[in-house]
């Protein structure tokens, strides 16, 4: 098996990936040699001349070469990497799959005072005070590197890499590929390629809980239900399965009572954790259950939708509908853990996927160039499951961007007090007319892609919005097939449940609507406009008068 070094300067990678190479007759490879005698250039003269871009795009095309792992026994390849090598979701997704990534960390005093002594030039430090700039490194690289098994590097060489030699000799080749580990304010989130399985049974032992109870829908447990149950079954749990009906059908008061009254049959406990493995809806329902049987108790995400992935597992939201309208009913309740695994979309059905792509839409729109480069790119692809799109590292790179970016919104907003009214970017006009269609026509995703032609609309026509940026998302839906055709509801039905949005204050409906690179919140946008744009998403006889 392969083994990857990964740390930030200064961490001991080259030092250590020579002396365990050299113990077993292993190739050593250290990129940053690597890119300097491909570029014939030393870093520093790379930096200069093409800039950090251009050093990562020599980086990326080193990595890509490294070509797929070696897959013979024992250690064949001893991989050091630049310390932000792991910073590009691909370049992760090439390097960690089927290796072993060790993290070598050392304290900023400790890896400061090894630079000052270093002979190589580090273009990121140089000229920084480096404990802080280190300090800044690691804060913004710590999900990265904590996808890789950690090693204190701050004991001599030896001893370092006698403890990564332990670790390659006892590696599973079965365990999956984590690819992004974080403690964040609002739980832990672990984002991999089959990996829900190790990862449940590993936070269920991190929380003391004596069983797996498992909350889910007959369609996500079909799916992966096997597979899922058989992993937490070998950790040693016990496995309690709870199904509630499938999708929006679960989200109501009378099912989260009966679901209760199960927990209270098979007496769960308060130290013990809910696990809901499902999609977005299954997600609300089996959050709200935890969020108020006993008065609360720890939940574990693991959603099973591509929506659910890259949005609606994450926030704490949890609700149920009423007949009244849309989560009115609910709670917020962070999970303890949010578990991402990839492998999981496998036999999800098309239309869920490019319904799903709705959302990274909104989530590139909101300022995310990479990402929006990559629908461009690779969306039409990753709407049909090509695979690809999933061998490239196209589909955990788009899961990754959308989940991280919601991720800092909601830590920096749990409440919805302030920015977090910036994840709404398409979802008024969008949750309209999928209260409309009685919930039941359109995919929330579907709803989102009328909703944000609909806001890009109303930007441009209020001067918020570029043309031109309104014209690149619009492309990117015509690709997707998001948003397109006439619906048929009634004009004043849509207006009406428009009328109800959550994000009214004083009487006046408060508009996300894209700009350049971001968004803006304007409460002034002129209803008769309004009434215009939602009239172009309908068709003629609906806008009539006919339902």
């Amino acid at each position: 098996m392969d083994v990857v070094l990964i740390g930030l300067p200064g961490s001991g990678k080259s030092a250590v990936g020579r002396r365990l190479a050299a113990r077993h007759r292993a190739t050593f490879i250290d990129l940053d040699e690597v890119i300097e005698r491909e570029a014939g250039a030393r870093i520093p003269e790379i930096f200069g001349e093409e800039g950090e871009a251009g050093f990562r795009a020599r980086e990326r095309a080193a990595i890509l070469a490294l070509g797929p792992a070696d897959a013979d026994p024992g250690t064949r390849r001893v991989i050091a990497t630049g310390g932000g090598a792991v910073v590009d979701p691909r370049n992760r997704w090439r390097l960690f799959r089927d290796r072993l990534p060790i993290w070598l960390d050392s304290r900023p005093e400790v890896l400061a005072q090894r630079l000052r002594h270093s002979p190589n030039v580090r273009p990121l430090i140089t000229g920084r005070d480096p404990i802080r700039a280190l300090r800044e490194l690691t804060a913004a690289r710590e999900r990265f590197y904590g996808a890789a098994t950690q090693i204190t590097s701050v004991a001599d060489v030896h001893v370092v890499v006698d403890a990564v030699e332990r670790l390659a000799g006892e590696a599973e080749r079965d365990g999956g590929t984590t690819l992004l580990r974080a403690e964040t304010t609002i739980g832990r989130v672990v984002i991999g390629d089959g990996i829900a399985g190790r990862v449940v049974a590993a936070e269920l032992a991190r929380l003391g809980c004596p069983r797996a109870v498992v909350v889910t829908e007959p369609g996500a447990w079909a799916a992966v239900g096997d597979g899922l149950e058989s992993a937490l079954a070998a950790s040693g749990l016990p496995v309690e399965v709870i199904v509630l009906p499938q999708g929006e059908a679960a989200k109501t008061l009378a099912v989260v009572e009966t679901a209760a009254r199960e927990l209270a049959r098979r007496r769960v406990e308060r130290r013990e954790a809910l696990i809901a493995v499902g999609g977005g809806a299954l997600g609300d329902a089996a959050g709200f259950l935890a969020a108020t049987w006993l008065r609360g108790v720890p939940l574990i995400q693991v959603p099973t939708t591509l929506v659910a992935q890259l949005d609606s597992s994450i926030g704490g939201k949890t609700g149920v509908d009423l007949p009244e309208g849309k989560n009115l009913v609910g709670a917020f309740h962070q999970p303890a853990a949010i578990v991402i695994d990839v492998a999981l979309l496998a036999t999800l059905p098309e239309r869920e996927r490019r319904a799903a792509l709705g959302e990274a839409v909104k989530m590139a729109a909101l300022g995310d160039e990479r990402l929006l480069d990559l629908l461009e790119a690779r969306g039409p692809a990753l709407a049909v499951g090509d695979p690809a799109s999933v061998a490239d590292g196209s589909l955990a790179e788009l899961v990754e961007r959308c989940a991280w970016a919601k991720v800092e919104v909601v830590a920096a907003d749990e409440r919805e007090a302030g920015g977090r009214i910036a994840l709404n970017l398409g979802h008024s006009l969008g949750h309209a007319v999928e209260a409309a269609g009685e919930y039941r026509d359109l995919r929330h995703g579907e709803a989102v892609g009328y909703g944000l032609r609909a806001a890009c609309r109303i930007g441009v026509a209020a001067g918020v919005t570029p043309p031109d940026r309104a014209a690149r998302v619009e492309r990117v839906l015509d690709a997707l097939e998001l948003g397109a055709g006439l619906l048929p509801y009634s004009l004043e039905a849509v207006l009406e449940h428009l009328e109800l949005d959550k994000k009214h204050r004083a009487g006046r409906l408060r508009w996300v609507l894209p700009t350049a690179s971001g968004s803006a919140i304007h409460d002034d946008i002129d209803p008769a406009l309004v009434r215009e744009i939602a009239a172009g998403l309908l068709s003629p006889a609906a806008v009539g008068g006919a339902a």
